[in-house]
This record gives structure tokens, C-alpha cells and sequence, in this order.
């Protein structure tokens, strides 16, 4: 058995209501490693092109990887992935927490759902035993009202619990998974997949050990990265303030999303700043298993009766629901995401939607009676907290807000269409592509429409590029470069960024990467090398693209929107917008240097590469 796992893979069939267990080979644990690459193997092997992602023949793919629930500082992750009901392509995201940890020392290393049951259940799993119980009792409530009762039920406080919440169960289509309450495998309408299968949540809890290919070098790394922390020489910035603390940072340079990415600063910044919430509404700071950083935020507020069972907002959460929305009121964004967390919505996608109808507000697309009375202005915090609430529970103009800002669009109208901000379907997170000339490239390709996880940020490169040497990559470049040396960058970084979403492990860790490759040797047992590393992540990229083909998407699917070639009139970057021709000629590039033609399809030479002949083109 490979070190790193614990062998076994869990089948759950939800319509006939039965259970089996899968060993796969080590060369197979080496081959796809975890996370996005088994979601992908998954998908590719057994779900229909034209299946319906919340139909019967879709499959929900939960899956750790060779790092999870080891000691290591970022190792408390997992990914969720199955056909998007979002983008109606290949749908992976990943969340932290201490759930798939505890799945591991139950005994398994992924779950496959499949089928579809008749009424509302949850999963019970303990030490290799699998029950599939009755959840109608669960149906309809809060999340942290979920966690209780199943904790109750299995009469143990130390169950850890994976859930889908009332917006999976209402389909909303950008749906979130909620781990433990206050993790989030966000993107992409995973939860919105669970709620379809009446899968209401999974609790796990397991007495069993991660095993690992050398104890003592596995140790030593992870003494040395929680010392680094602790004496702030390490991710002191994420410590102390945590994501929010990209807010001001962003708007100084002119890349804060605002106002439906019609503006690069907002006014209000310092007011939804990491500082100023650390400074009034923290009460505590969390973290993840095994992980010293502590960048989790928990807030409490009086004005909104904001509730710290749920955590706090992230830099994402901020801007979607506080710049983007033009809020500035620090408490009302976190009473929103206090709202999304308790339902299950993605703050990006939910944010993002919002802030599209408010600009068709403003534009006179949609007007107040359109709204269900709303004047859903931009800066209208109480209008934002109502659509929440109408969005989660499918009220009124809330049914036509679940469905995506694309979908919504191209309801309402052609008007509206330019004004969904979005690759594939799937709503852009809260980085600006004019200021990030790669990072806009990087939205264009992605398997899973606009993300910024497995992607390039120019900014982290334009002083020095020491990271990025062991790639062979030694210059610092402009961050609104579109060379093919930038192109290149991009490409090393986003396949390293993929293997880690295989591996499966937190980026805001800063283990080198050459660090990653000693801690995967130790874990692992593998001689391997960053090459081997390197072609993990891009056989995961190449296996979600081949899986978009399959459902219908192409090159055409990779377009930015006409919005981010329009400069900004004002701040920092005024007059700075990547050029429509160097965009598609930088998509090109890229496609030759991932093995693909000009239509960006695989060829059956990288295919072999790749070891995954067994995919057709």
C-alpha cells in the first residue's frame, strides 16, 4: 500500500441505498495522487457527457490527498468535485477544515456517491463502517442546527460533519459544501450536487492513523514550518490578519473589485479592512487541522446579531459582498456571510450575483418592482442581506438570482449580458485582471470557469522569482506582462498549483517548492522529482479539460468578457487593460505548451505523455 493513504475508496450508491469498498493500486495512488486528478478519473471513467449534473448519472466525487491528515501545516484540506451545475462542465473546489481528516482515520481515502435517493439522508461512517440513515429531520434546517442533531443522534460531540446546507437543497447552482461550520469547499455548486442526491450531510469519525513513508523527516519538516510561524518569520501577515488583510493592499494598487468590477479602488476600503475588523469585530482567530497560521477570522457583531458559530469573512467574502456591492458597512458583510455560511452559499458566486443586479439596477435593466421592492442600489447593505435570504430560499427575484449571474443574464435579457461577470458560467473571484495581465489568462483557461486558486498571481512575481528557479524560471516580470515568458510562468505555476489540489494541501502555507517535493519524498516514499510533481498537475488539468470537451465546451469557452479590456479611467492602473489580440494569442501559447492544438484539444502524443492513453479525444 502507498504511504501518504490508507487504500480504500468508498462507493456509495444513494438509489439503491447500498455500499462498496474499492483498493486501487499504488501505481494508481501515484498516478492521480488525490484530489482534482481522482475527481477527473472519476468523471471521465463513469458519468455520461449529457448527464444532467443534478439528475441520477452525475456523481459527487469526494477525495483527499497524499498529504491529508498528516502532521504538515497545510495538510488539513480536501476537494469535492462532480459535473457543475454552474458551469454544466467539470466542477472541482476545495475547503479546509478537520472533516476529511477524520475520514482518512476512518478508513478511507475518497467517496464516490452516485444515484439518487427518494428522500433526504446522511452518510454515517466510523472506523470503516458505512450507514446511509434517514435525514428528513434534518430537511430544511441551518447548518449548525445540522451538526448538532447528528451529534446527537450518533451521541458523540467529536463527530466531524460534511454538509450541504438549505441552498444545496434548493439547487441553488453555486451552492457551497460547509465543512465543520466554518470551512468551505465554495465554487463550482457542489452543494447544489448533494441536495439533488438528498445527501444531506456525511459524518465521519475514525480512531485510525495516516500512515507516512519516514516519521522523523515528516516531523522534523513539521516542527520546522510551526517554529517559522510562531516566531513570524513564516505567514505573519496571514496570522495576524488573515485574508482580509488583501483588501487594502489591493486597493492601493488599484486591483480592489468594485461595484461589479466597474472600478479598481473603492472609497470605503479601510472600513471592510483586516485591520479594522481585527481591531472591532474579531473574537477569536481559527484554524485548520494540524495548521499553525491560524487565518481563519471569527467576528461577532450587535448591530446585526452577527453569530461567531459561524467564523468570519475572508478577503474573497469581503470584496464580493462588501467592495464589489459597494458596502462599506464591515458589519452587514459579515452578517451576509454569517447568512451564506449558514446556508450553504458561495459568498464569490452569491456576492458576484448580487452585485450584477445591482448594476442592473443602477443601468435600469431591473428596476425596484422587479426586485421584489428593492431599491438594490450599490451601497444598499440591507438590500444586499434581503437577496441572501431570497437567493438561499428561492423567493421571488431570489429564484432567478440562484440560477448565476450568466443564467439570470440571458433570462432577462441582452441588456443584462455584459453585465454578468463571468468565464464558463462561473462567476470571477475577487482579482483584477487589469491588474494582472496573466491572472485574466489564467480565468480564460481554467477547467472550472473563472478561479483563482489554481492560477498565477503576476504581483507575487515581480520583484524576484526565487520560488519559481527550481522551474527553471529565474526573472521577475512585470505584472502586466503577456510575453511568452510570462506565458510560461503561468504555466509552471498553475500545473504546480494543480498537483496541489492533488496532493491535496493549503497555499497559504509557505512551504517552498522545494520543500513540497522533500515532504512529499518523506511522505510518500516516492523517489520523485518536480518533473514528476509538475506532470501530476498538468495530467489533472488535461484529464478537466478533456472532461469540459466531452460536455460540449471548447476554445471559445475561453474568453475573459469585453469588460477587463476597457482601462480604468482613474486610480493606479488608469488607462491599463490587457489587449483583447495579446490575451488570445497568450491563450494560444499556452495551449501549445500544455500539448494542445489550436482549438485547445490534447493531443493523443500528450496524452501518452501523460500515461492517460485510455482518454479519446
Amino acid at each position: 500500500m502507498s504511504y501518504g493513504y490508507v487504500g480504500k475508496v468508498l462507493r456509495v450508491n444513494l438509489s439503491d441505498h447500498t455500499t462498496t469498498v474499492e483498493e486501487p493500486s499504488d501505481d494508481w495512488y501515484r498516478k492521480y495522487m488525490g484530489g482534482t486528478a481522482v475527481i477527473a478519473y472519476y468523471l471521465l471513467k463513469e458519468v455520461p457527457a449529457d448527464a444532467d449534473p443534478l439528475g441520477p448519472d452525475n456523481k459527487i466525487i469526494f477525495a483527499t490527498g497524499a498529504m491529508t491528515g498528516t502532521p504538515l501545516a497545510g495538510s488539513g484540506r480536501n476537494c469535492v468535485g462532480a459535473k457543475s451545475p454552474l458551469t454544466g462542465g467539470f466542477g472541482d473546489t476545495q475547503g479546509g477544515g478537520w472533516w476529511m481528516v477524520e475520514l482518512k482515520k476512518a478508513g478511507f481515502d475518497h467517496i464516490v456517491v452516485e444515484g439518487q435517493s427518494d428522500e433526504p439522508v446522511y452518510l454515517w461512517i466510523s472506523d470503516g463502517e458505512v450507514e446511509i440513515r434517514d435525514a428528513r429531520h434534518l430537511w430544511g434546517k441551518d447548518t449548525g442546527d445540522v451538526e448538532d442533531l447528528i451529534r446527537e443522534d450518533l451521541g458523540d460531540d467529536r463527530v466531524r460533519v460534511t454538509q450541504c446546507g438549505i441552498a444545496g437543497e434548493n439547487l441553488i447552482r453555486y451552492a457551497c459544501v460547509v465543512n465543520d461550520l466554518t470551512h468551505f469547499p465554495g465554487r463550482t455548486g457542489m452543494g447544489a450536487v448533494m441536495g439533488s442526491k438528498k445527501l444531506r450531510a456525511i459524518a465521519v469519525r475514525g480512531t485510525g492513523e495516516v500512515p507516512v513513508a519516514d516519521k522523523d523527516e515528516v516531523a522534523k519538516y513539521a516542527r520546522m514550518m510551526n517554529k517559522a510561524v510562531a516566531d513570524g518569520e513564516r505567514s505573519a501577515g496571514m496570522k495576524e490578519t488573515g485574508t482580509p488583510a488583501t483588501v487594502m493592499s489591493l486597493n492601493v494598487r488599484g486591483g480592489l473589485p468594485t461595484r461589479n468590477f466597474q472600478e479598481g479602488q473603492f472609497e470605503g476600503a479601510d472600513a471592510i479592512s483586516g485591520q479594522t475588523m481585527r481591531d472591532t469585530l474579531l473574537v477569536e482567530r481559527d484554524n485548520c487541522f494540524a495548521c499553525p497560521v491560524y487565518c481563519k477570522r471569527v467576528v461577532k457583531g450587535d448591530k446585526y446579531d452577527v453569530d461567531p458559530l459561524y467564523g468570519g469573512p475572508e478577503y474573497e467574502t469581503l470584496g464580493s459582498l462588501g467592495s464589489n456591492c459597494g458596502i462599506d458597512d464591515l458589519e452587514a458583510v459579515c452578517k451576509g456571510n454569517e447568512l451564506c455560511n449558514r446556508w450553504g452559499l458561495d459568498t464569490i458566486s452569491c456576492g458576484m450575483t448580487i452585485s450584477f443586479a445591482m448594476e442592473c439596477y443602477e443601468r435600469g435593466v431591473l428596476t425596484a418592482d422587479e426586485l421584489d421592492g428593492l431599491e438594490a442600489n450599490f451601497g444598499n447593505a440591507e438590500a444586499m442581506l434581503k437577496l441572501i435570504e431570497k437567493i438561499a430560499h428561492r423567493e421571488g427575484v431570489g429564484d432567478l438570482l440562484a440560477e448565476g449571474s450568466a443564467r439570470a443574464a440571458e433570462k432577462i435579457g441582452p441588456e443584462a449580458e455584459p453585465l454578468s461577470v463571468n468565464v464558463k458560467g462561473q462567476e470571477l473571484p475577487m482579482h483584477e485582471p487589469r491588474l494582472k495581465h496573466a491572472l485574466g489568462v489564467g480565468y480564460a483557461i481554467s477547467p472550472t470557469g473563472a478561479d483563482h486558486c489554481h492560477n498565477i498571481h503576476d504581483t507575487a512575481y515581480t520583484a524576484n522569482a526565487d520560488d519559481l528557479n527550481i522551474f527553471g524560471i529565474t526573472e521577475p516580470l512585470p505584472a502586466d506582462d503577456l510575453s511568452s515568458a510570462k506565458v510560461r510562468m503561468l504555466y509552471n505555476v498553475s500545473n504546480f498549483k494543480h498537483m496541489q489540489n492533488c496532493a491535496v494541501m493549503c497555499y497559504f502555507v509557505s512551504w517552498s517548492t522545494r520543500e513540497f517535493l522533500e515532504i512529499t519524498r518523506a511522505v510518500t516514499g516516492w523517489d520523485t522529482s518536480v518533473h514528476e510533481l509538475l506532470k501530476i498537475g498538468e495530467r489533472a488539468a488535461t484529464m478537466a479539460r478533456l472532461f469540459n470537451m466531452r460536455c460540449g465546451l471548447n476554445d471559445r469557452d475561453d474568453a475573459l468578457g469585453k469588460r477587463f479590456s476597457t482601462p480604468f479611467t482613474s486610480g493606479p492602473i488608469e488607462g491599463t487593460a490587457p489587449d483583447a489580440k495579446d490575451l488570445d494569442s497568450a491563450r494560444i501559447t499556452y495551449y501549445h505548451m500544455m500539448g494542445w492544438d489550436d482549438l485547445g484539444r490534447p493531443t493523443a502524443s500528450r496524452l501518452a505523455e501523460l500515461g492517460v492513453e485510455w482518454l479519446s479525444i
